[in-house]
């Protein structure tokens, strides 16, 4: 049996490689393959998972649709060669007998349906949630957006119901429950963004900065926006450590497919290197970096980013997976507003729209003061998002009933 995974992110690219690790425990005689349509397939490299047509990081990160100025650059990068061999790829993987899975949103899934060959598909980027929630259509929804009836639009809806669609896996009840009233094969099984973070072993019997306000930090996973959004929350950063009697410990969760140098030398001068950072931190990251500035302590992870997200008492998040993750874990995140071409305004609210009261919206790094000031005083806020955030994102174990649909669904 043989199975092609399509993915459109690093994001993607992490849930994908989740579920290909349960098909190889259900099945490891599989023949598993796959292809990042953005980027340059991290996740799939540091898993040895084989990618079958030539990959290549864009200016624009895959966000053309966020800001259209991105998708001349990309154009001039050579991204029409590139799409063109890569669909090649993917025509010859389903004239060889291949199944496929993509995982994402319309582009691969778009992919699938074009090569012929029967497939399945995880929907990350989409969730009612965006447009309506329990109690029914939110305020900004328009009449023609309201007359569709989901978030998902019919020719998506169309590719999903196709007859060589074995399985659709939305990523939250509501959505799910939604795709089935179109008669689509929709399964409400769990988002596979929290296996490996919701059922994370970070188990703390001591917290030596139990006295600490702890924020973690995330600019994101692509460059050079990921480093543009750095420099912002270290603005942010600074505010907190001029204006706040609090003492803090700040956590960079910085993706492992990123340099590390530039996030460094960003940091402005009160920031001291500290190799010997003590007490030590509970986050298994041999290869940690410390700094301390004021009453400030600082500490940088590229290897332990689950311990980072469940260390963390709050997040300075301008990120889409890792944001999610983090109010998956029932935890409040303040995002502030970018230039994109992924985290933007539009993006961010969408975001605000999916994750609810979970996360706050910043215009200006200086505002994170007040904001924060509010939260820690309000105690019912604390109650309602640990309630939000399994509600919003879901449990674990989604990557497990997804890989045996599959086998049953997909490749029997």
């Amino acid at each position: 049996m043989k199975l092609l995974v399509l993915s459109n992110g690093h994001g993607e690219d992490t849930i994908a490689v989740k579920i290909i690790k349960e098909l190889q425990l259900v099945d490891p005689t599989m023949t598993i393959a796959s292809l990042p349509l953005v980027g340059e397939g991290y996740a799939y490299h540091k898993a040895n998972i084989p990618i079958i047509a030539p990959v290549k990081q864009m200016p624009s990160g895959g966000f053309v649709y966020m800001d259209k100025k991105q998708l001349l650059g990309d154009v001039k990068q050579g991204l029409i060669q590139l799409t063109i061999a890569q669909y090649q790829a993917v025509k010859k993987w389903a004239k060889g007998g291949g199944k496929i899975l993509a995982v994402g949103d319309i582009l691969p899934l778009m992919f699938a349906w074009l090569s012929g060959a029967e497939y399945g598909f995880v929907g990350t980027a989409k969730s009612e949630y965006l447009w309506k929630n329990e109690r029914g259509w939110l305020p900004h929804t328009n009449g023609l957006d309201r007359f569709f009836g989901s978030v998902y639009y019919p020719w998506e809806r169309w590719l999903m119901s196709h007859a060589r669609c074995r399985g659709v896996f939305p990523r939250d009840s509501i959505t799910a429950h939604s795709l089935q009233k179109f008669n689509i094969k929709a399964f409400d099984v769990g988002n596979p963004m929290m296996d490996g973070i919701a059922d994370h072993d970070f188990n703390l019997q001591f917290d030596p900065y139990e006295n600490h306000l702890k924020l973690v930090l995330l600019p994101g996973s692509r460059m050079p926006e990921a480093l543009e959004n750095w420099q912002l929350i270290l603005q942010a950063v600074d505010c907190l450590l001029a204006s706040s009697n609090y003492q803090f410990l700040f956590i960079g969760a910085i993706a492992p497919s990123l340099p590390l140098e530039p996030f460094i030398q960003a940091l402005p001068s009160p920031w001291q290197e500290c190799p010997n950072l003590k007490p030590a931190l509970p986050i298994r990251d041999k290869k940690i970096v410390n700094f301390t500035a004021k009453q400030g302590k600082l500490s940088i992870s590229q290897g332990a980013y689950a311990d980072c997200l469940h260390y963390g008492d709050m997040a300075i998040a301008m990120a889409g997976t890792a944001t999610e993750q983090f109010v998956g874990l029932g935890k409040s995140a303040m995002a502030i507003i970018g230039k994109g071409p992924q985290f933007n305004h539009q993006f961010a609210k969408n975001q605000s729209y999916l994750l609810g009261n979970s996360i706050q919206l910043l215009q200006k790094p200086e505002e994170i003061v007040n904001k924060i000031e509010q939260t820690l005083t309000n105690p019912d806020y604390w109650q309602m998002i640990v309630k939000n955030g399994t509600k919003r994102m879901g449990n674990e174990g989604a990557s497990h009933k997804i890989a045996h649909h599959l086998i049953n669904q997909l490749m029997k």
